[in-house]
């Protein structure tokens, strides 16, 4: 068997297009080689490397300037969390501005939009945070745009606001109303979706709209820590312990912070992602929380 011919190494290490690879002098035959896979057609990418990303600068290669990744494909650029089912499905999508012919190729899914903000990042055209958010209404659930929104909001690189996203909604659109409910409950300093899965628990079970990233001080104002959630009032805060918290740092600091806590007359409850299948065992601890601290009240009142 003849001996692979080197890629030039402009082309070795990311999606490149078949023309451009002629240009620079390789031949049709080795582009027919098995190390090298075709993402979409016309585009050539090292195999192996046939990711959602690869799959993404592949066609960022093959699009036309009055097109852009949107809806949920844009919202994963992003960074923003989604439903693991969005995050493994293989299609992208890729919005047309204004009356051009909409992208039809393999793993696409096409979209016209009249129209939309488009940015560039990291080389690629996408749908501004804000329209994006609003993409996705029709795709997700409630809990997912609000975790959406939240991630934009949140996010200290980005100036996107909670009326930025209200006003990407489009009024008398089909999703409209599913949006302005989303919207409303989109909330700054959620910093993880399963932070704001749990806030929007917490509250559809009855219990207060918390505070959010809570900086807790002791009498004399030094910090005790910051929280994920809080009822400052009531003394009680409520923490979701991500995989992270396993490590031994990390888990010797919160030991140190739940004991200045304890002290200081503070009650911590912990949740974890397995308490979001089984959410009434860690709300009756909230409940009891609660009720401590109203029984206290009372108790100073008689």
């Amino acid at each position: 068997m003849p001996r692979r011919r080197p890629l030039p190494d402009a082309l070795s290490d990311q999606p490149f297009r078949v023309a451009d690879a002629v240009a620079m002098g390789v031949n049709a035959e080795r582009l027919r080689r098995s190390d090298l896979s075709a993402p979409v057609h016309g585009v050539r990418v090292v195999a192996g490397r046939d990711d959602f990303e690869s799959i993404v600068d592949a066609l960022a290669l093959v699009m036309r300037p009055d097109q852009f990744f949107s809806h949920t494909t844009a919202a994963r650029l992003w960074g923003a969390p989604l439903p693991l089912a969005v995050q493994r499905e293989q299609t992208v999508h890729v919005s047309t501005s204004g009356t051009g012919p909409r992208m039809r190729r393999a793993r696409v899914h096409g979209h016209r939009l009249s129209a939309s903000g488009v940015i560039e990042v990291a080389g690629r055209w996408l749908s501004t945070p804000e329209d994006t958010w609003a993409q996705c209404v029709p795709l997700l659930g409630t809990r997912a745009l609000v975790a959406v929104g939240d991630h934009f909001v949140g996010r200290s690189d980005l100036t996107t606001t909670i009326a930025d996203l209200f006003g990407a909604i489009v009024p008398g659109s089909r999703s409209a109303v599913a949006a302005r409910t989303a919207v409303d409950l989109v909330r700054v300093g959620s910093e993880s979706a399963m932070e704001t899965w749990f806030r929007l628990a917490i509250v559809d079970a009855g219990f207060p709209e918390p505070e959010l990233n809570v900086e807790v001080r002791d009498p004399d104002g030094r910090l005790l820590g910051r929280v994920d959630m809080a009822w400052p009032d009531h003394r009680i805060a409520f923490e979701y312990d991500g995989d992270h918290h396993r490590e031994r740092d990390v888990f010797h600091h919160d030991q140190r912070r739940d004991n200045g806590f304890t002290v200081n007359d503070w009650i911590a409850i912990h949740a974890t992602s397995a308490d979001a299948h089984r959410p009434a065992v860690v709300f009756e601890r909230l409940r009891q929380a609660f009720e401590q601290r109203l029984a206290t009240v009372r108790r100073f009142a008689a």
